[in-house]
């Protein structure tokens, strides 16, 4: 069973510096243009094969998608799990709740003077 993240819980283990690693989920473009800042990029459909180079398996690992309507980042925490990961977390609100909530974003849509630039959001 995958067990989830709220975003209030991800906000306060990042302030603490827990060791926790942010795994953005969806396409490579999406993440070009807007990511959780800080977060690294593993697609769904690559994380079979690039999990191993990426992430460690005693490391918390926070993956997140679009929002609570998309499923990706629940179907990567499973994969995840499934290759060793147990300390795996679904952050099902996944962007669209970070960028609710005014946290930090970066990638090509966020380029520039950091809240003049998000201005679009």
């Amino acid at each position: 069973m995958v067990k989830t993240i709220a975003r209030d819980e991800l906000v306060k283990m990042r302030a603490a510096d827990q060791k926790v690693k942010v795994v953005d989920v969806l396409p490579r473009e999406s993440y070009e243009q807007e990511h959780i800042q800080g977060a690294i990029s593993l697609p769904l459909g690559e994380i079979d094969e690039n999990a191993a180079g990426l992430l460690n398996k005693e490391e918390t690992i926070v993956v997140y998608c679009a929002s609570f309507e998309c499923q990706a980042s629940t179907k990567a925490a499973e994969k995840l799990q499934a290759l060793g990961y147990k300390k795996a977390l679904d952050y099902k609100g996944g962007l669209k709740d970070y960028k609710e909530g005014n946290l930090p974003l970066e990638g090509s849509l966020h380029q520039g003077t950091g809240k003049a630039a998000c201005a679009a959001c």
